[in-house]
Parts: structure tokens; C-alpha cells; sequence
């Protein structure tokens, strides 16, 4: 799912800390990001903008 920077970002927060878990916001294409778990997240490293980590 596709969405704006300031979406992404809330996405993330909200993900991690619900399901305990880390979560990375990665660029999706050139104005689109994207949220998911870093455990299934196998793209390129370079495109991450953030990870959250709950336990951090």
C-alpha cells in the first residue's frame, strides 16, 4: 500500500507498537512509501527511510 511520508511514518509507529515488532518505512516509488515488519521485508536496504523498534 502506497501512501504519503507523514501517513507512513504514523502507519509504522502504530504497527510496531501494537504488535510488539520491529517495522521499516520504505520508499515505494518515487512520491509512494510503504510500512511492513522487517522480519518479512527482503527488498533493498537502500530504500529504507526508517525503522521502529518498540523495545529500542
Amino acid at each position: 500500500m502506497s501512501q504519503a511520508l507523514n501517513t507512513a511514518y504514523a502507519c509504522g509507529w502504530s504497527l510496531a507498537t501494537t504488535l510488539m515488532t520491529c517495522v521499516v518505512v520504505f520508499r515505494a516509488g518515487d512520491d509512494d512509501f510503504g510500512v511492513m515488519t522487517t522480519a518479512e521485508y527482503d527488498g533493498d536496504p537502500e530504500i529504507v527511510i526508517h525503522e521502529f523498534d518498540p523495545w529500542a
